[in-house]
């Protein structure tokens, strides 16, 4: 990917993988470049949601951000907070995060997820008024839907380890009730 490529991919919008009643529905601040450029959540080599997702039991192997669509095989899907695609999560203004929170609302409602794994802490509590969440289940629900705040998977967060952010991950899952996908 060139440079120039990327720069291209600025403001771009990626397709959600969603469908009605999954079991969990991810969501990302907002897509970075490489994802503008591709087509793929979390495509940047460097972030660690793919990884993440298979050590702690979501997918029975690694699946490589080309392969998404295979998420709704084990009732996962992928949306955003955000749509615009930017270089950087910074670069949302809070207006704009608040704005997703409320449209990430309204497809969940339509789409009735059991959970809602929101990624990343910063924008959860912009986007839901929630300052005080912490990782980890909330309180409030959308609808029906449960909400779990997962640590931002980026590689820039070095806040937490590969082993940690899985083990996150994997409490996830369990509370979700999903068998863990490595022993299928």
């Amino acid at each position: 990917m060139t440079p120039e490529e990327l720069a291209a991919a600025r403001d771009r919008t990626i397709e959600d993988v969603i469908a009605d009643d999954l079991r969990v529905l991810f969501c990302g601040i907002n897509p970075g470049l490489m994802s503008g450029a591709t087509g793929h959540h979390f495509a940047r080599p460097g972030n660690r949601f793919w990884p993440a997702l298979h050590a702690s039991g979501f997918t029975p192997r690694r699946l490589k951000p080309a392969e998404q669509h295979e998420l709704l095989r084990h009732g996962l899907g992928i949306t955003n907070v955000a749509a615009r695609t930017t270089a950087r999560a910074d670069e949302l203004s809070d207006e704009e995060l608040r704005e997703g929170g409320r449209i990430l609302r309204e497809k969940v409602l339509l789409y009735r997820p059991r959970w809602l794994a929101v990624v990343g802490i910063t924008a959860y509590r912009v986007a839901f008024a929630e300052r005080a969440a912490r990782v980890g289940p909330q309180e409030g629900t959308v609808g029906d839907t449960r909400i779990w705040v997962l640590p931002n998977p980026s590689g820039l967060n070095a806040h937490w380890s590969p082993t940690a952010l899985a083990e996150e991950f994997a409490r996830l899952r369990e509370a979700a009730g999903i068998p863990d996908a490595r022993d299928a």
